[in-house]
């Protein structure tokens, strides 16, 4: 469903007046992603792991089509990423919880509605879509609420009927639960994982830092580094792999029966 093959993408920062003065228009370039090669399967999720800067959301934004590679390519769902147009756009989704893409004094539904047009929707079709979408993904009730009323999980549970808008075949996601409470977490990934992805036997790529997303959502996971892909994990393994043992003093883990446990070095 995915293969990228030796994906390269090198930022050239716009100059300030130090460089304007030296006659630059840009600053030093910055190598986002280096050599990237991988591949996913249909109905298959691959996590992403890596330090603040590894490259992941740059990945996640190449295979949407958001951005550009300096060289190398990727095809998905058999669209090239750099070229697919409309036709990549019906088949991926990228999903991000940024709250400033809403509307803020809009409704739930009302959001919905406005994107599907962009989709190109029919009216009808739209409200349809997205009364169906509300009810899924558990915001039903609150579907008439402004969006400036909603906690932050309703938000990013409508950030993912925003994303299922357009059925997308592919789903792309960057931190899908970033912020939430341990136990708002740990719901929302069960609804991903259960719901959204394998319900319908999407393909899906999750950008997340989050060992206990990675082992709730992914089949596989590969480790990001400074631009460029350091190795593969099982989800199990996401722990040793990244040098830390269960229980590092401190850290408190959401059980999935929803109880919580300590455990120490």
């Amino acid at each position: 469903m995915i293969t990228v093959e030796r994906l390269d993408k090198v930022f050239h920062p716009p100059g300030g007046l130090r460089e304007l003065a030296r006659g630059r228009l840009t600053r030093t370039a910055v190598t986002a992603l280096r050599d990237v090669s991988f591949e996913v399967a249909p109905g298959e999720v691959v996590c992403l792991m890596g330090p603040n800067g590894s490259g992941k959301t740059t990945l996640l934004r190449i295979l949407a089509g958001l951005l550009l590679p300096t060289s190398g390519h990727a095809m998905i769902a058999g669209w090239d990423a750099a070229r697919g147009g409309r036709g990549l756009r019906r088949e991926v989704s990228l999903v991000v919880g940024d709250e400033r893409s809403f509307h803020w004094g809009l409704s739930g539904r009302d959001n919905l509605h406005y994107f599907a047009a962009l989709h190109g929707a029919q009216a009808r079709v739209a409200r349809r879509r997205a009364a169906a979408l509300l009810e899924n993904v558990g915001l039903g009730e609150a579907a008439d609420r402004p969006f400036a009323e909603y906690s932050r999980g309703m938000k990013q549970r409508l950030a993912i009927a925003r994303g299922l808008l357009g059925e997308p075949r592919v789903l792309l996601l960057d931190e899908p639960t970033l912020g939430l409470d341990p136990v708002g977490a740990r719901d929302l990934r069960h609804f991903l994982r259960n719901e959204v992805i394998r319900a319908s036997g999407r393909t899906a790529v999750v950008g997340s830092n989050e060992p206990a997303e990675v082992r709730a959502l992914g089949d596989r996971v590969l480790h990001l580094q400074e631009g460029a892909l350091r190795g593969e994990t099982a989800p199990a393994e996401v722990e040793r792999y990244l040098g830390l043992e269960c229980g590092s003093a401190g850290v408190v883990s959401v059980r999935d029966d929803g109880g919580s446990g300590r455990c120490d070095r």
